[in-house]
């Protein structure tokens, strides 16, 4: 890196993009305000992914005596009569008995739009840049959104709830990557971690408004509006410079990059990147999503990775889900079921990153913990008076999975060589968004049994915890960056090594405190 410096301009050529960064900062005012944006747009995504909960709550009801088994469903809803004053689509449309399937269909739709959504939106951003599918996706969820709470019938209403799951699947993979790539690589941690926080606070807040807004469709449009102000908000946003760049737009990425620094107050800078060089391509073809299923040491691990996402998902959202039908406050309920996920990020923060812990461990315990949290509900009676009850044990089951979704993320990105990363994560999240579609079914199993779903939740968290604990240990391993690493017998015994001495150093250093 060349400089050159005077009283008014501060010039630096041949930079890499990581040290441009710490020349316009890393994580300025300008940076703060549009992460400030990207992580407040998650309680919005959290009233749209949560909306059916209340919209679709079944409220007390009776169906006269009178009625003859045999009568038509049309003679049979107008002898129905709910008991409690609530407005939602099931008393509008009357879901309810052979039509109470559609409450939980509607859910799955969205979460299938919310699959759809990974799976064209990902290649997209990366294909046409991050800008322009952030605001074509959020226009597009605003559009179907107020489709939603408009809707004339329950078609309609279930064929906007699968577009704005699309759009809504789509902006959560481009808002995470943006609140990113706008800063320093130092921040990439923080910023994740206040976007999967803020989701959590948007589910609180969801509840109260609920609370307060209990016509349906008035509910509907009241958290769709926030959404109005997010699009204007992020209307002025540049393009991720991190992006332009990989694209071998350096031009552009310098424009943006000088753009943050003036917004940062630091104008006295201009910045010229080092130009991105094209390797020769190799004869051997990239790795695809093929090797996922060929390379011996890949194929059980992303077939146990796969079902671990899918248990975290069947069990975060299927409780969350749940949380509308119990009994009690069910606002009140909803709201715990965001705010206890809270206390989750700091403690998988302090635990995958301690030598005796570490990611595996860390990560099977708290599935385990809560699988178990959930199969105990059977043993306490429904309507007992007690502080401990089957909700106080649901809400710490959904403590323990909330960390591990959160590990899971981290874990993952460390178990595929960077070269089929993406393709990795891909897959991984496809079989998540399958334990999505599937987690709103889940509840309506009470008609079963008033356990039943806990059952499910919980078998479904302790396997999965039992099989990630036959994945490796990442804590302070280097990341393979190739496939031929991961059988390399050279790689492994400096593998090994690197390990030993970090925990020699580890010894020391507690032998000197």
């Amino acid at each position: 890196m060349h400089s050159m410096s005077d009283q008014r301009v501060h010039v630096c050529l041949g930079m890499d993009l990581e040290d441009a960064f710490q020349v316009v900062g890393e994580f300025g005012i300008c940076q703060k305000r549009m992460v400030a944006v990207l992580i407040l747009l998650q309680v919005y995504m959290a009233f749209q992914s949560m909306l059916i909960v209340l919209v679709g709550a079944v409220p007390d009801y009776h169906i006269d005596k009178s009625v003859h088994p045999s009568s038509t469903e049309e003679e049979l809803f107008k002898h129905i009569n709910f008991t409690e004053n609530l407005s939602s689509i099931v008393t509008e449309w009357f879901l309810v008995k052979q039509q109470a399937y559609k409450v939980s269909l509607a859910g799955s739709l969205f979460f299938a739009g919310v699959l759809l959504g990974n799976v064209l939106f990902g290649p997209l951003s990366d294909k046409i840049g991050r800008k322009p599918v952030l605001i074509a996706g959020l226009f597009f969820e605003v559009l179907f959104g107020y489709a939603t709470a408009f809707a004339p019938s329950y078609e309609m209403f279930a064929l906007s709830r699968l577009l704005v799951g699309m759009m809504n699947g789509g902006m959560a993979l481009v808002c995470f990557v943006l609140s990113q790539e706008y800063v320093g690589k130092s921040y990439w941690a923080m910023t994740g971690t206040l976007t999967n926080m803020m989701f959590a606070v948007g589910i609180a807040l969801f509840a109260g408004l609920g609370y307060y807004v209990r016509q349906w469709r008035t509910l509907a449009t009241a958290a769709n509006s926030p959404g109005v102000l997010f699009f204007l908000l992020s209307w002025n946003f540049p393009e991720s410079p991190r992006w332009l760049y990989s694209q071998g737009h350096s031009e552009q990425a310098e424009q943006v990059l000088l753009y943050l620094a003036q917004q940062n107050g630091r104008d006295r800078v201009y910045v010229k990147l080092k130009q991105k060089t094209g390797s020769a391509q190799s004869s051997n073809p990239r790795p695809g999503l093929l090797n996922l299923v060929t390379h011996p040491a890949l194929r059980w691990r992303t077939v146990i990775l796969m079902y671990v996402w899918y248990a975290c998902s069947l069990v975060y959202y299927g409780l969350t889900m749940n949380a509308g039908g119990g009994t009690g406050n069910r606002y009140l309920t909803v709201a715990m079921y965001g705010l206890v996920e809270l206390p989750a990020y700091p403690l998988c923060i302090y635990f995958i990153n301690k030598p005796w812990a570490g990611r595996r461990k860390t990560m099977a315990t708290f599935l385990g913990l809560a699988g178990l949290s959930c199969l105990f509900t059977m043993l306490i009676p429904a309507h007992t008076g007690s502080r401990f009850n089957s909700t106080t044990l649901a809400l710490l089951g959904k403590l323990m999975v909330s960390a591990a979704f959160n590990i899971v993320y981290v874990y993952t990105s460390e178990q595929y060589p960077t070269v089929i990363r993406n393709a990795g994560l891909g897959v991984c999240s496809m079989a998540c968004r399958i334990g999505g579609i599937l987690a709103p079914f889940v509840p309506s199993m009470r008609a079963l049994h008033q356990s039943m779903p806990f059952v499910v939740f919980g078998l479904s968290g302790i396997s999965a915890g039992c099989l990630s604990l036959l994945l490796q240990e990442t804590l302070n391993r280097p990341i393979a960056e190739t496939l031929e690493e991961l059988h390399n017998p050279v790689y492994h015994r400096v593998l090994d090594r690197q390990v030993s001495l970090f925990e020699e150093d580890e010894a020391k250093q507690k032998l000197l405190q």
